[in-house]
């Protein structure tokens, strides 16, 4: 069966936030994250393209596969190369996270989706509560940011919300704020919850969400780069922090 146009247009509009949302669903391209994704729990599959070797290498029985030759996904893809595979999931569901278990990771302004699908990644890593973003931060479910999460998406709840008000809803609970200028990350205790929070890639944390810092911290270097990478900061200070 060839892929119809209307396929195209529908999996085409799915670059689109406005349509993610309105259909509850986002694009997976590549065999590991597609394959990983397909044994998480919660997270649904509904309609996958793949070259026939793709198919002949899977056990597709029950899955809603339709085979695709490398023009069809060349048209369905975002990707500069196409891969062997694109699904389409739906978004997944979580209970509502309790912030007052376990360590939470806040992404204030990360507006580099590639940034933040790695962060989700780490925070899957680390077995983070969740990562908690400010509305300002790019879309978790843009076709970038799912490439780097890696099949995280399916374990990490992401809320969208204005982590201020969070935290100040939770007293009592550490802060955690990566600034320049704080107390060495190296020489801190490990920790097993709270509130850890990476600022934006260029501006950092915005001053009503520092202010609410219990800790102020740093990553010391010895080289001459202005800042690091807002998903590397995370995976250092996780690796540091976490019990």
């Amino acid at each position: 069966m060839l892929v119809t146009r209307s396929q195209v247009k529908y999996i085409q509009s799915l670059s689109h936030k406005k349509f993610r949302d309105e259909q509850g669903v986002f694009v997976a391209e590549g065999p590991k994250i597609v394959a990983e994704l397909l044994h998480v729990a919660g997270v649904a599959c509904r309609q996958i393209f793949a070259l026939k070797e793709w198919i002949a290498g899977m056990d597709v029985k029950g899955l809603p596969v339709q085979e695709a030759n490398e023009a069809d996904l060349e048209r369905l893809s975002s990707l500069s190369t196409p891969n062997q595979v694109l699904a389409v999931f739906e978004k997944p569901s979580f209970p509502a996270p309790d912030f007052n278990k376990g360590i939470t990771l806040i992404g204030d302004g990360i507006q580099d989706p590639g940034n933040l699908g790695t962060m989700v990644r780490i925070a899957d890593w680390f077995g983070v509560t969740g990562l908690l973003c400010s509305p300002d931060s790019a879309d978790v479910f843009n076709a970038k940011a799912i490439q780097s999460t890696m099949g995280s998406i399916g374990r990490v709840p992401v809320i969208y919300t204005d982590p201020a008000v969070v935290v100040r809803g939770h007293p009592g609970l550490p802060v955690y704020a990566t600034v320049l200028g704080g107390r060495n990350l190296y020489g801190m205790e490990r920790i097993s919850g709270g509130w850890v929070i990476i600022g934006n890639e260029s501006k950092g944390i915005r001053s009503g969400l520092l202010d609410l810092a219990t800790d102020r911290i740093t990553i010391p270097g010895a080289g001459r780069a202005e800042s690091l990478n807002a998903a590397v900061a995370a995976g250092i200070i996780l690796s540091h922090l976490v019990k």
